[in-house]
């Protein structure tokens, strides 16, 4: 076997060489796990990460509040435009809502949210599109009570919503968008 300039290099030295190298890839594919594989309680491995599922208190106090807050300063800032977009967001984290929690203490939560929100959300709507100050106030007066009727149905009457009072601890500007 003619090696070239490797030629002083013995045929067991390579062959050793060789099987080194294949030792060292194989135990590397064999105890490096990719990114994401954890092993379950038996040992063996799983692509699938955790899940977290956000009980409804957290999506209550990350979404969903902020969205009913963000809707009443965007209108009192006369940024009807936003007020929509979170009224669109604040319906959409209802329904996310609904389908991680489709049971609360026997209720189907889904259904109770549609037929408390289902009617304020429509007059809120209205009111919005029209930027009619007075409808608005009253819309969002009615989508505060239906919380508020879920909470009591659902023994959390410590929970009251009603119109924000005080200074905004949001960092976010209303009527700014394209300026």
């Amino acid at each position: 076997m003619n090696l070239g300039p490797y030629s002083a290099i013995s045929r067991s030295s390579l062959a050793l060489g060789l099987l080194s190298a294949a030792v060292v890839i194989l135990l590397t594919t064999v105890f490096v796990s990719p990114p994401g594989a954890h092993a379950d309680a038996t040992g063996a491995s799983s692509a699938q990460p955790t899940m977290y599922l956000p009980s409804i208190s957290d999506m209550m106090i990350g979404t969903i509040q902020p969205r009913h807050e963000r809707i009443w300063r965007a209108e009192q800032a006369g940024d009807w435009d936003f007020a929509a977009y979170e009224l669109g967001n604040l319906r959409g984290a209802f329904g996310r809502l609904g389908r991680a929690h489709p049971m609360e203490q026997n209720t189907p939560l889904p259904d109770m949210i549609e037929s408390v929100t289902r009617q304020p959300f429509e007059d809120l709507k209205v009111a919005i599109d029209r930027k009619d100050d007075a409808d608005f106030g009253k819309a969002y007066d009615e989508l505060s009570e239906a919380c508020n009727s879920c909470h009591q149905a659902l023994n959390h009457r410590t929970i009251v919503i009603g119109r924000p009072a005080g200074a905004s601890q949001s960092d976010l500007l209303f009527g700014k968008a394209g300026r």
